[in-house]
């Protein structure tokens, strides 16, 4: 049983494993060579031959208990026939959603579109590297897709919900596109796990954005939905539901095997109140700052969670400036932490 496993599944308190969401990219100078002849991002996720080359590299410097598929969570888009391109200093740009076009598409024509993924787990799965350490497939939830589509840009560029979302669409059209949506994730998760995802996590990068009365329609019971269909294949699922305002509440009402919280919360509060194991919480800032500055923040998080099952991680993904000599001290300082 790897280490994550053992948390999840033994609530073993002994060992805290460590992981870093976006571990594979833009801080390692062997991505950034990469990149240099590979500008065209969504190419790069679907390339089988570098996507595992990238999915291993931060394993190769490491010691880290899990591998993170280098992918998106705009593939489901993308494999839905919106266009999705990234653009430099903007971020994805998607093209306008032809609702006709997405209600019709063929389970056989998503498959195809993103089989480059499910080869790269494969190879990933069946590395030696990856021996005794999982592998994490991942999908953004239903409300965070919904929010891509729909707003066609990072709503950190701005967004006004009810004038991109609940003005525009019909809460029919709304309700159709989600289904569809939630249809095309689970087949995502069973295609990932079928070529050797040991894990999946679920990223609501926008859940803080909606209203508490909106959260049952559009962030619990789509949410559920993933879960359920994860767990009843037998594998994990982590949930990482960013800025949403009541983390004790998701997990009593989603019921996610992990919970990912991020760095606004008080690690104290949620170790008290959530019985689940727990995954991340530090600030990636802390990572650009003073060594004694990471040890004290990283100890104080393994201490408040040292009697509690917790996933070393956090609360958002590592930053582009991030040394990754400041990475390798923090896997040790985990490991080491007794």
């Amino acid at each position: 049983m790897t280490p994550i496993h053992r948390v999840i599944k033994n609530k073993t308190t002994s060992i805290s494993p460590i992981w870093f969401m976006r571990q594979a990219g833009r801080y390692l100078p062997e991505f950034r060579e990469i990149r240099k002849s590979n500008p065209n991002f969504i190419n790069l996720c679907l390339n089988e031959k570098i996507t595992p080359e990238i999915t291993l590299q931060p394993l190769n410097r490491f010691n880290l208990d899990a591998a993170i598929i280098f992918s998106d969570i705009l593939m489901v888009p993308h494999g839905l026939n919106q266009k999705v391109e990234f653009k430099k200093n903007y971020g994805p740009s998607l093209g306008d959603l032809e609702l006709k076009k997405i209600l019709e598409i063929k389970e056989d024509e998503f498959n195809n579109k993103l089989l480059p993924v499910y080869k790269a787990i494969d190879i990933v799965s069946k590395n030696e590297i990856t021996k005794n350490k999982d592998v994490i497939g991942f999908v953004g939830a239903p409300w965070t897709i919904l929010v891509y589509m729909l707003n066609k840009k990072s709503p950190k560029l701005e967004i006004d919900i009810n004038k991109t979302i609940f003005d525009k669409f019909k809460e029919a059209e709304l309700e159709m596109i989600l289904k569809t949506v939630i249809k095309f994730l689970k087949i995502h998760i069973k295609n990932q796990i079928d070529n050797g995802a040991s894990l999946i996590q679920i990223f609501d990068s926008w859940a803080g954005l909606l209203n508490e009365k909106l959260y049952s329609k559009y962030i619990f019971n789509p949410t559920i939905e993933l879960v359920e269909f994860t767990k009843s294949l037998n594998v994990p699922v982590i949930c990482f539901p960013r800025n949403i305002k009541d983390y004790k509440r998701f997990c009593e009402v989603v019921k996610p095997d992990v919970v990912n919280i991020d760095y606004d919360v008080d690690p104290k509060e949620i170790s008290n109140k959530i019985k689940i194991p727990i995954q991340g919480g530090l600030d990636p800032k802390i990572l650009l700052g003073d060594i004694a500055q990471l040890k004290k923040n990283a100890i104080n998080y393994l201490k408040i969670f040292k009697d509690h099952p917790y996933i070393f991680n956090l609360g958002h993904g590592v930053l582009p400036e991030t040394d990754p000599k400041t990475i390798d001290y923090l896997v040790k300082l985990v490991k080491d932490f007794k």
